[in-house]
């Protein structure tokens, strides 16, 4: 690897790492930076990012705990529903990658960042033309308790199979549920590090992950999570999300034009 190749992924793992504790997607940047940027096969790619995301999850989790957002007893609940359902899909996830060329690789993870940002734009502009009137979601009633338990199956495979962990899906879907911006951010960053863990505990079982890698893009991602909480208290995160999203889509509309060039 050059030194310049070295400093690209070091400022992209940076501005991932503001994204996660902002609006939630963010360590997709790390997964697609790899995968676009490294000659590397796609269980190292999934393996490295996954790793990477526990410290980042446990980061966010301690500073939406102290900030208040997982202060009551109704968000941990939740948080604990959304992250044991994800532990099964996350491991299975972890062990089908292994069996992915790169080719099928970047068909799926092209879809897949195309999608999160089709479901982050959608719920942007719905809100702003005022088509839907979201009140609070009662994470306490058991339609609630259902709804996480089906969201972190849902969100465990697709995270443990691509290596992009949990808060790129978990948050766009929690908020089109109803739950408000910062708590769905805080609850997927708890459930980013039982999906991150188990999925690099199934990619560290057949050596696919690159440790010296994951320090390069870890350190850096661990800062701007930092920076990204601080942020998010800060500012409204409109705007954000929806220059995210065109940038997700941008994104996976050229992985899946070059899908089946690799």
């Amino acid at each position: 690897m050059t030194l310049g190749l070295g400093i690209i992924l070091v400022l992209i793992a940076l501005i991932g790492g503001v994204c996660i504790t902002t609006i939630g997607p963010g360590g997709i940047f790390v997964t697609i930076a790899l995968f676009l940027l490294l000659d590397i096969d796609p269980a190292t790619v999934a393996g490295t990012a996954s790793v990477t995301f526990i410290g980042t999850g446990l980061l966010g989790s301690y500073a939406y705990l102290r900030s208040g957002q997982l202060a009551t007893s109704t968000a941990r609940n939740a948080a604990l529903i959304l992250s044991l359902t994800s532990v099964v899909g996350a491991f299975v996830g972890a062990r089908l990658n292994t069996v992915l060329d790169a080719d099928l690789f970047g068909l799926l993870l092209g879809g897949f960042v195309l999608m999160t940002g089709v479901i982050i734009l959608v719920r942007e502009r719905s809100r702003s033309r005022a088509l839907e009137a979201p009140a609070d979601f009662e994470l306490d009633s058991p339609k609630g308790r259902l709804a996480m338990a089906g969201l972190g199956l849902a969100v465990g495979l697709p995270g443990g199979l691509l290596g992009v962990g949990g808060p790129v899906l978990a948050v766009p879907l929690m908020v089109v549920l109803g739950v408000p911006m910062l708590l769905a951010v805080a609850l997927a960053q708890v459930q980013s590090i039982f999906i991150a863990a188990f999925a690099a505990l199934g990619f560290a079982m057949v050596g696919a992950i690159d440790w010296g890698l994951a320090i390069l893009v870890g350190i850096p991602l661990f800062i701007g999570t930092v920076a990204g909480w601080v942020i998010a208290r800060r500012i409204d995160p409109t705007r954000l999300k929806t220059g995210l999203a065109f940038v997700l889509l941008a994104l996976g509309i050229y992985m899946l034009s070059g899908a089946g060039t690799t």
